[in-house]
């Protein structure tokens, strides 16, 4: 702190030594000043002659706004502050764009949480190609594959990628049904809206490369919502009810084919042995024929006796009975070895 030196005698020192003393001091801080100043610019220059480059990003070096190289991860130097600067762009990392949300908090460990108010709906809202209302919400991943185009080729290359995703979505919403897109169809709609929002971009040359394009949620607009359920639970029992019979029809249908293939395997057998023992019997009788032919009463007596033999082997008893007989005829045993009984004998 500066002392002022009072006159003796306590009196109030004058304006003109006021001045005067201001003056010298100005004069020391002057000095002082030439030797401080050069010492803060050598600091400044140093502490702005290097930079760090992160291992996910690219460094873009600018002399005077001229792109003059560019840098990997680690620690580079450069020209002081305001010659050359650098830029630095996250080439290995993905980025995503969301439409329709936005992504409010991430923490790990805990639940995200999503932003969907009303505000976001021009982004979602889209017509389909039988003339209804849906409410579409995706993502675009994408990564820098070359990062001076993407900086300095396009005006403002996020704005140019947001606009194309929009605009390629909703004509790939719009050529198809609402209800393909809300069902089966978001696959292909997702598939087809990433091969062309890469034509486009690559058109442009932004130096940007997709990686995935996916549809998070697709429903039908708030106001419309009860009815889209109703519908799509008279679908579902429309569902249900066709694999209940198409079940009963499964388990029938095999059933009847094997009960008709078992009827058909037995007719046909049956009709075989019908026309075997017919053609049996034919032969048969021919060969009988010949015989009879060569010797008729022999043949004749031959097939008699057979017939009688195969119609008495049944037979357990025989009972022969004459209308002149006054008793009866003894009886005459058919099995071997038995003794015919004497009945009607007097003793």
């Amino acid at each position: 702190m500066t002392e002022w030196n009072q006159p003796s005698g306590g009196s109030v020192p004058t304006l003109e030594e006021v001045v005067e003393k201001i003056r010298q001091q100005l004069n020391r801080f002057k000095g002082r000043m030439g030797l401080i100043l050069p010492a803060v610019v050598v600091v400044v220059a140093l502490w702005s002659a290097w930079f760090t480059v992160q291992p996910e990003e690219t460094g873009i070096v600018q002399r005077f706004g001229k792109v003059m190289r560019t840098a990997g991860p680690g620690l580079h130097f450069k020209l002081p502050y305001r010659i050359e600067k650098v830029r630095l762009v996250p080439t290995a990392r993905v980025l995503k764009e969301e439409f329709g949300f936005r992504t409010v908090s991430a923490v790990p460990g805990e639940k995200t949480r999503y932003d969907t108010r009303g505000t976001y709906k021009d982004e979602s809202l889209m017509l389909t190609g039988d003339l209804n209302v849906i409410d579409v919400q995706w993502i675009v991943q994408y990564r820098i594959e070359d990062p001076i185009l993407y900086l300095f080729k396009v005006r403002d290359t996020l704005k140019t990628i947001r606009d194309t995703t929009e605009a390629v979505m909703r004509q790939a919403v719009g050529n198809r049904l609402g209800s393909e897109v809300l069902t089966t169809g978001r696959v292909a709609v997702a598939s087809g809206a990433k091969i062309e929002i890469q034509k486009i971009l690559t058109a442009y040359e932004t130096g940007v490369r997709l990686v995935t394009v996916e549809l998070q949620d697709v429903t039908p607009p708030d106001a419309v919502k009860p009815a889209f359920n109703e519908v799509n639970e008279s679908r579902q029992d429309k569902e249900r009810t066709i694999n209940i019979a198409q079940e009963q029809a499964n388990r029938e249908i095999p059933k009847a084919r094997g009960v008709a293939v078992q009827s058909i395997s037995e007719a046909e057998g049956y009709a075989l042995e019908r026309v075997n023992r017919a053609q049996g019997e034919a032969t048969r009788f021919e060969a009988i024929l010949g015989q009879y032919q060569q010797a008729p009463l022999v043949t004749r007596r031959r097939l008699y006796l057979e017939v009688m033999t195969g119609f008495l082997a049944d037979m357990k008893g025989l009972y022969i009975v004459d209308k002149d007989q006054k008793a009866m005829v003894p009886w005459l045993p058919l099995d071997s070895g038995t003794q015919p009984a004497a009945q009607g004998r007097q003793p």
